[in-house]
């Protein structure tokens, strides 16, 4: 496989999201799923609607999420809802939650390892292409999230989510938990999931990944970290894989102080064997070249 193209820019701003998607040259057809992280009550870093705005308004998008499958203030449609509404996502955006209803659009994983299938929310089912928006940072239970969360997590309805953290065993939010699988299997269905979101958008996808707010907990996080390491800048490409992989080589290359608590975070949860895996199955490639945007 070819070197992936990621580009990079250390200007952080609304604006700019905009040029770093200019610069792939990709036209997003129709009905354009626009997948954002609400953030979870509580949390302070999550990126909020009025700098995704310039962004989505770009595209024309329909802002999209899914239920979560752990207590908290999104785990059902009623209160995800007002949440979202909460966060102002609203205010300016349409926003469908996709597994607002039933039954799931389900994905099957060929080859998978450790998934069958993955479960989606079945409004996936109405986009014609999706543009990505990624605010990286880390993550208790991934060690990092990025793209391929966005693609995995992220799209996954609360079955699905379930299914993804207990390795295709438990579609069940009251006893996932204590049912989770074995981290490397977490890891390995998290890029297996991923990979059946890119596939279904092949050729109409792009990815924006923000790394700011760099705690090492995530939006979904309502007790989170403030962050441990300054802003570095906003890369894209059409690539998840290679971005993911750009952007944890840019968290390892810092010589910000903060680094070494990121980069625990990251190790001690075996992050790094998403992007491993979702290069294993071929769907992107961790080679790259950065390119440098002003």
């Amino acid at each position: 496989m070819e070197k992936a193209k990621v580009y990079f820019t250390k200007t952080i701003t609304p604006e700019q999201v905009v040029e770093m998607f200019k610069v792939l040259g990709v036209e997003l057809p129709g009905r354009v799923a626009v997948k954002v992280h609400s953030g979870e009550e509580g949390n302070q870093n999550f990126l909020h609607p009025e700098f995704m705005r310039p962004m989505v308004d770009y595209v024309k998008g329909t802002v999209v999420e899914c239920n979560t499958a752990y207590d908290g203030a999104r785990n059902s449609t009623e209160k995800h809802r007002r949440l979202i509404a909460h966060h102002g996502w609203t205010r300016y955006f349409d926003v469908d939650l996709m597994d607002a209803e039933g039954p799931d659009l389900v994905l099957p994983v060929p080859n998978g390892r450790v998934l069958k299938e993955n479960r989606v929310g079945k409004n996936l089912a109405n986009y014609d292409s999706m543009l990505v928006l990624s605010h990286f940072k880390g993550h208790p239970m991934g060690g990092y999230g990025g793209a391929l969360k966005q693609l995995s997590i992220g799209c996954a309805s609360s079955v699905g989510k379930c299914l993804i953290h207990s390795g295709g065993k438990d579609p069940d939010q009251a006893t996932v938990w204590s049912n989770h699988a074995e981290q490397l299997d977490f890891c390995q269905a998290m890029a297996e999931a991923a990979g059946t979101v890119a596939e279904r958008f092949k050729g109409r996808i792009a990815y924006v990944s923000m790394m700011c707010n760099l705690s090492v907990d995530c939006d979904c996080c309502a007790i989170a970290e403030d962050p441990c390491m300054k802003d570095i800048g906003i890369l894209s490409s059409l690539d998840p894989v290679a971005l993911d992989r750009a952007c944890l080589d840019l968290i390892y290359q810092s010589d910000d102080p903060g680094r070494d608590h990121f980069v625990e975070r990251v190790e001690s949860r075996s992050g790094t064997h998403t992007v491993d895996a979702a290069a294993g199955l071929g769907y992107g490639t961790k080679e790259y070249e950065l390119i440098c945007v002003d």
